[in-house]
């Protein structure tokens, strides 16, 4: 008998990856409220904040200095060990496989804010809610739509990378790993099932949401309020409440007028923990050709006088 018809490969393949979509967005904060009052009492340990503070941190930077800085925008040529270990590091924030992140990332910036963009909160956003549901769609809506960009197009350096395609190969391995990682250091640090579970649910599950939602917040809230001392032809703004934690994403205004600026935070008392550690990097030999900011460009690209804390010529900033 026919069981009629079936879905086509590709809309299988689109509904598996929504669903995976969902389930990447929804499963940390389902575990974490289902969790905390089964634990009540022993729901959260010091162990378990210190080893989501080092996991956010590795896979914060995996994704900002490796992902982004580097693979994206070039921002500086790493030493063969730095490039796998930022990629590996960037897989493990669990916000897709390097190579799409790259190409989702390069289209953005080919379309900002324009169509094509995947997810600016300005196209299509009309009427009174307007701006909400471009909030929405800049922030989780844009995973689910069915249009991907093109790794043939916008990451074909990438794929021609041995090295790189082989761990964008393995992604599923490394979000794994990203939760076993927390849940076998919690249980051997523990003496316990119990440290291991607690671990897995703060420094895995909620660990790795706040990192999304922070990676999100610089597409929306970074692209709607705050301050434009760069000119650039979209809407994209600099947010120092989010500095910290998206360790200098946020001042993203000066990274859609410079790209491949290694520093995005150029201003005075800008935190910038990725241009920081791209610094070390350097001074330990393992990046070279670094892509540091300098007065000059930096004057050319300003709305307003560029403040240098007294520093001129072509000395970088950062």
């Amino acid at each position: 008998m026919s069981e009629g018809p079936q879905p086509s490969p590709r809309l299988a393949a689109v509904i598996a990856s929504r669903a995976v979509t969902a389930f990447l967005i929804v499963s940390p904060i389902a575990a974490v409220a289902v969790s905390v009052p089964l634990l009540w009492g022993r729901a959260v340990h010091l162990r378990d904040l210190v080893l989501a503070a080092v996991l956010y941190g590795i896979t914060g930077h995996g994704v900002t200095v490796g992902f982004h800085r580097l693979f994206t925008h070039r921002g500086f040529t790493p030493k063969r060990p730095l490039k796998i270990a930022l990629a590996v590091a960037g897989s493990m924030a669990v916000e897709g496989s390097v190579v799409s992140w790259v190409a989702n990332h390069r289209r953005h910036h080919v379309h900002s804010d324009k169509p094509g963009d995947p997810h600016s909160p300005h196209t299509n956003a009309r009427g009174h809610l307007g701006p909400v549901r471009g909030f929405v769609h800049a922030h989780v809506g844009w995973l689910f739509t069915s249009n991907p960009a093109s790794p043939e197009r916008y990451a074909a350096d990438l794929i021609r990378d041995r090295d790189v395609r082989r761990i964008d190969t393995l992604f599923p391995v490394w979000a794994i790993a990203s939760l076993a990682l927390p849940f076998a250091i919690g249980w051997l640090w523990s003496g316990s099932l119990v440290g291991g579970i607690t671990a897995l649910v703060w420094a895995g599950l909620l660990r790795m949401a706040l990192l999304h939602h922070v990676t999100w917040s610089v597409n929306s809230i970074c692209h709607m309020i705050g301050r434009r001392p760069f000119r650039t032809e979209d809407h994209s703004r600099n947010v120092s409440a989010l500095s910290v934690l998206s360790f200098g994403e946020s001042w993203h205004n000066l990274h859609h007028a410079y790209p491949s600026s290694a520093r995005h935070g150029v201003g005075r008392g800008q935190i910038d923990s990725s241009a920081r550690l791209i610094r070390w990097f350097e001074q330990a030999g393992w990046a070279t050709n670094v892509q540091w900011p300098t007065l000059p460009r930096l004057t050319a690209l300003a709305v307003l006088p560029v403040s240098s804390g007294g520093r001129t010529g072509t000395q970088r900033i950062g």
